[in-house]
């Protein structure tokens, strides 16, 4: 069974995306959603040259689309995505899902009422070694806290400090680091641990309007969980959970690859799972398996794990005063 998708957005993400979707035997790239006609032709130019709209609703319309993969800005998520389901389509949401929590629940809401799957495309919860993390978790012990990092000076902070204030560090979009990275270290805490009972936050504003880079701390009730995350500065600390046992170290949060646990006696084991295919391609497998298979729900990015994640990364705004316009929106 094909799935036929239909993409909005023309960005090096949607490339990444399509190049690790495509290896997946049952996906298809039926049309392109883009503002301009031009764009949206050069870009399907490159896939076999699928439908092009200019016009969201008229694509919306054209039975011969089944999905849509979204990876236009972030403020732009949920009318898009409600949009979509409003017709019947499946909607696989790149993340962070929408602005705020109660844009979130809105989409969820919408998914419901159409009967149609909804997921947000976090990428790293459904790689082969985010499993293998879950599934020796309990080596550990008793799990006390854990340590994420995801600190990536962006290409575009140069063109900021020039006063070109490019999407990535426009709150109209309703950017900066913790949505564009903090929620990385977030949501595998929220889909390992559940939500905490309390945040604290702290984070650097930019003259834009958004952050450039924070920390958290999380409380559970026998652990806690640190988190940092940054656009304007670099880190190369791998993401740590430690127990009474041991500590099981993951290099990377974003896309884990290698994952060993470090005993107290001293040993070494490596847990790291092979992978053989692009980061991305497990998202799309995994959202095309659940249509196949008549889901409506990811029982790993499931609609719980969004919905917590989206809520904390809303109180941690709160306390760095970092709101968007996205906020103030009574029509949702």
């Amino acid at each position: 069974m094909n799935i036929r998708f239909a993409i909005i957005g023309t960005n090096w993400i949607t490339e990444r995306f399509l190049q690790a979707a495509l290896e997946t035997e049952e996906f298809i790239l039926a049309a392109v959603y883009s503002r301009t006609e031009d764009k949206g032709k050069a870009f399907a130019a490159k896939y076999a040259d699928p439908k092009v709209y200019t016009d969201l609703a008229a694509m919306l319309q054209d039975d011969e689309i089944d999905a849509v993969y979204i990876a236009s800005p972030n403020s732009y998520h949920v009318d898009q995505a409600i949009l979509c389901m409003n017709h019947g389509k499946h909607v696989l949401c790149e993340k962070p899902m929408a602005s705020n929590a109660a844009e979130v629940s809105a989409m969820i809401k919408a998914a419901k009422k159409n009967n149609v799957l909804l997921m947000e495309a976090m990428k790293s919860t459904l790689m082969p070694n985010f499993k293998t993390v879950r599934d020796n978790l309990y080596k550990l012990g008793p799990i006390r806290r854990y340590f994420a990092s995801y600190c990536q000076y962006s290409s575009r902070y140069d063109s900021f400090k020039q006063g070109t204030v490019l999407n990535a560090f426009n709150p109209e979009y309703s950017n900066g680091s913790l949505m564009d990275l903090g929620i990385y270290c977030l949501y595998p805490m929220v889909t390992l641990f559940g939500k905490p009972d309390a945040v604290k936050a702290s984070g650097y504003m930019l003259s834009s309007g958004v952050d450039g880079e924070g920390s958290l701390l999380l409380s559970y009730p026998e652990m806690d969980a640190v988190i940092m995350h940054s656009k304007i500065s670099d880190s190369y600390a791998p993401t740590e959970i430690q127990g009474e046992n041991g500590t099981m170290i993951i290099d990377k949060i974003n896309q884990p690859y290698d994952v060993k646990i470090r005993y107290r006696d001293g040993t070494i084991e490596n847990v790291t799972q092979l992978q053989t295919h692009e980061s991305m391609y497990y998202e799309a497998q995994e959202f095309i398996d659940l249509i196949r298979c008549g889901e409506r729900e990811s029982a790993v990015n499931t609609y719980a794990n969004t919905l917590t994640t989206a809520e904390i990364m809303e109180e941690a705004r709160r306390q760095i005063g970092l709101a968007f316009p996205a906020d103030s929106r009574t029509d949702i």
